[in-house]
């Protein structure tokens, strides 16, 4: 198991899927790992001259390896916590670690606080009370050992969950990052008409709108 990297960033890509990976250098060996768009902006503003650390969880398949890379090792732990429970993939825990960042994501956890968890896309209302019923005590726990900050996340109205999930996939498929998609969301969520309005193409067309800047 390769608990972390020393070396050099070389570039950071995005695939089709629209996954970022991180090339780095150690000792002359190239590595390829995914990471978040919250760990790409922090080595945005590292020189590639600069040595950097990522901590690293390796997943093997049947048929390839993936690693994974994060920015500090308490990321990496949550990362495998978050794993653990059952329907929660890789994918889905990069996401909710992406999109709330750890302090709050822990935080809503502890709390259970549904509301906030379902902002997370692909997290509706059923798999954030799994992930609050089994994670809760754990990472009580764990953060106190963790030293890691946990914040009270504020409670937000938030669409239908029919609606939220037509919105999330509709901004995937334009490009948009998970990041984006919460950032949208949580703005959207305060527009009082917009919460009573039923119809998924009205949030769709506030939702590229604000991303637009228009």
């Amino acid at each position: 198991m390769i608990s972390y990297l020393k070396g050099k960033k070389v570039d950071i890509t995005k695939t089709t899927q629209n996954r970022l990976i991180l090339i780095m250098e150690v000792n002359d060996v190239g590595y390829e790992m995914q990471i978040s768009s919250r760990h790409a902006r922090q080595l945005d503003e590292i020189a590639t001259s600069e040595p950097i650390q990522v901590f690293t969880h390796l997943q093997i398949q049947e048929d390839k390896q993936i690693l994974y890379g994060f920015a500090t090792a308490a990321e990496r732990d949550l990362f495998r916590q978050l794993t653990a429970v059952s329907g929660i993939g890789m994918q889905l825990a990069i996401a909710s670690i992406d999109t709330l960042g750890i302090s709050e994501l822990v935080g809503a956890i502890v709390t259970s606080n549904i509301t906030t968890l379902s902002k997370i896309p692909g997290v509706g209302k059923k798999t954030a009370e799994r992930i609050a019923l089994e994670l809760k005590t754990k990472l009580a726990k764990w953060h106190k050992i963790s030293g890691i900050k946990v914040e009270q996340p504020e409670a937000v109205f938030s669409p239908k969950p029919e609606i939220k999930e037509d919105l999330e996939m509709t901004l995937l498929a334009l490009g948009y990052s998970n990041e984006e998609i919460e950032q949208v969301l949580t703005a959207l969520s305060r527009d009082e008409q917009l919460l009573q309005n039923p119809h998924p193409e009205e949030w769709i067309r506030s939702a590229i709108a604000w991303l637009s800047g228009e």
